[in-house]
């Protein structure tokens, strides 16, 4: 789903009329979708669908065709190194597609969006989300769960595990801190909950949240941002999980990229994963 101007316009068109302005998240949309495409989560959770809800269909309808894309691109601008020989160098990080890493293609990224929603709330545009995701073709990217938050886990889909990105826009946060936790990817998995500052309830959960991560150092880390400018429905919170994080280090001082041994052997893992005949 390559953007253009036309299919652009098309879905600013389309979300306009699911944007509910007292829901303030005409910005927290397009940061979630450029978090989808910064991360690239392989399992994302909605709690609470609406305007963001296409935003991340979206993100991961393109992030998909850019990984499909990239692999055979990788494995084109290597073949000549791995035919040749030749040790990788920074000449081979900077062709195009620059920078990337050959281990993360050796997988397809075939990303699934699950969105729960009992559709209760008179004041949200949850009931139209999955007529504008028809409408722009995204329907299929999204599994929607009709239930609230409390009845959810033991409906989301078995082998949804573990949950990469998750985007909690609903009342009760805290719930959901104690029961999905555990759901969440120990390795980086990435949790966005919207609006808990400026308001006393929020404030406690924050609070809480704080307590938790002294208590667990080294279980997640928080950062809240907050949209100084609005009275309400202002903030988001993103807490990272990183009770198992792996260790990446894929340089040595001074930014000297470490590209023998295992970053060789998974490029040619690539190649032959592909199955290209002329891949040595």
């Amino acid at each position: 789903m390559t953007s253009d101007a036309n299919s652009d316009g098309r879905f600013r068109a389309a979300v306009e009329r699911l944007r509910v302005p007292g829901m303030g998240t005409e910005v927290v949309a397009p940061l979630l979708s450029q978090l989808v495409h910064l991360l690239r989560p392989r399992r994302v959770l909605e709690v609470g669908m609406g305007y963001t809800t296409p935003f991340l269909a979206k993100a991961l309808a393109e992030a998909e065709e850019l990984a499909e894309a990239e692999a055979p691109a990788l494995v084109r601008k290597t073949e000549p190194y791995l035919a040749q020989g030749w040790e990788l160098d920074e000449a081979w990080i900077d062709s195009e597609p620059a920078l990337l890493l050959p281990a993360a293609y050796h997988e397809p990224y075939r990303p699934r969006f699950v969105a729960v929603d009992d559709l209760s709330d008179p004041g949200s545009s949850a009931a139209r989300v999955t007529d504008v995701l028809t409408e722009l073709g995204l329907a299929e990217r999204v599994t929607v769960v009709n239930s609230d938050m409390r009845g959810a886990v033991g409906r989301l889909p078995g082998e949804f595990r573990p949950i990469d990105f998750a985007w909690v826009d609903a009342w009760d946060c805290l719930y959901f801190f104690e029961n999905f936790w555990e759901l969440i990817d120990p390795d980086g998995g990435i949790v966005v909950m919207h609006y808990l500052m400026t308001y006393p309830e929020g404030e406690a959960i924050l609070e809480y949240i704080a307590d938790t991560q002294r208590l667990k150092p080294g279980e997640f880390e928080v950062l809240n941002l907050l949209e100084s400018r609005k009275l309400r429905q202002n903030s988001v919170t993103v807490l990272r999980r990183t009770a198992g994080s792996r260790p990446r280090q894929y340089s040595d001082t001074g930014q000297r990229p470490r590209l023998g041994g295992q970053v060789r052997a998974d490029a040619l893992a690539l190649a032959r994963s592909l199955e290209r005949p002329d891949a040595p």
